[in-house]
């Protein structure tokens, strides 16, 4: 959905049932409503009250953004605000940030926006901007277009088809949840980089638990895992679209690495 949207809201709520591939009789029973109260609001023969429409993207796991904007079609005001990081009201949500990120060292973390730009990163993040293009570097710094660029981090990546092809296809999911235009463009980007991403969903190999990211820097091989934390319950738009993402040593090797880089 986007800004530009003027499709009725009954039009947008039945475009988000069948994107969570529901049918009226599920969302119904899962909403508590009647199958033919739901028909008429997606036909258009009913309005909706503002608690249904909120009800319902509720059940249709709709993002806070896009709820909004299915509250504007519906012809009330947006609920969830939308506050700038940098604002007074978000000290303690920076601080927060801050804190995770530092308590992270030596390993590298990131925080990114919906989009994957960069909002704020530790110290040793730095290892995955060292030696890229200034141009991939300027905000807003999209950290996916900056690991797959040839210019930029995917020349010190070892098993560069394997990390791209999941991290692609975490894209495409991400896409087909929100169908977000402005995700959709860094999504054929992204696939029109080079590198072949044939063998991305191949099973795993061997004892593998998890598709490590493998990179050679200052003549070592470095393997990572990744995880990724956001926050819980949020009601502000900004908010819920922050994610943090931590990277932690796979060996005793990489380990090593990072904690004399950071000089412990």
């Amino acid at each position: 959905m986007t800004l530009g949207d003027a499709r009725p809201i009954g039009d947008q709520l039945r475009a988000w049932r069948q994107r969570r591939r529901l049918s009226q009789l599920e969302l119904a029973s899962e909403a508590d409503v009647s199958t033919r109260h739901l028909s008429f609001v997606e036909t258009g023969r009913s309005a909706p009250s503002r608690e249904m429409v909120l009800r319902l993207a509720e059940h249709l796991d709709v993002p806070l953004r896009d709820r909004n904007l299915l509250l504007v079609a519906a012809g009330y005001a947006p609920v969830f605000a939308e506050t700038p990081i940098e604002e007074p009201r978000m000290d303690s949500v920076r601080a927060a940030l801050k804190q995770v990120l530092r308590g992270h060292e030596p390993y590298p973390a990131v925080v990114v926006d919906r989009f994957w730009n960069l909002i704020d990163a530790n110290e040793a993040a730095g290892l995955f901007m060292e030696g890229a293009s200034p141009e991939l570097l300027e905000p807003p710094l999209n950290v996916l277009r900056l690991s797959m660029h040839p210019d930029g981090f995917a020349k010190h990546i070892l098993n560069l088809a394997e990390w791209r092809a999941h991290m692609i296809d975490r894209v495409r999911r991400h896409v087909a949840l929100t169908a977000d235009a402005a995700l959709e463009r860094l999504y054929r980007e992204l696939r029109s980089f080079p590198g072949d991403v044939g063998e991305a969903m191949a099973p795993p190999a061997g004892n593998e638990v998890f598709v490590p990211l493998r990179v050679r820097k200052d003549g070592q091989e470095l393997s990572f895992f990744g995880t990724i934390a956001t926050f819980g319950t949020p009601v502000d738009v900004t908010l819920a679209e922050l994610a943090i993402e931590s990277f932690y040593p796979a060996d005793e090797r990489t380990t090593a690495y990072l904690r004399e880089r950071a000089g412990w």
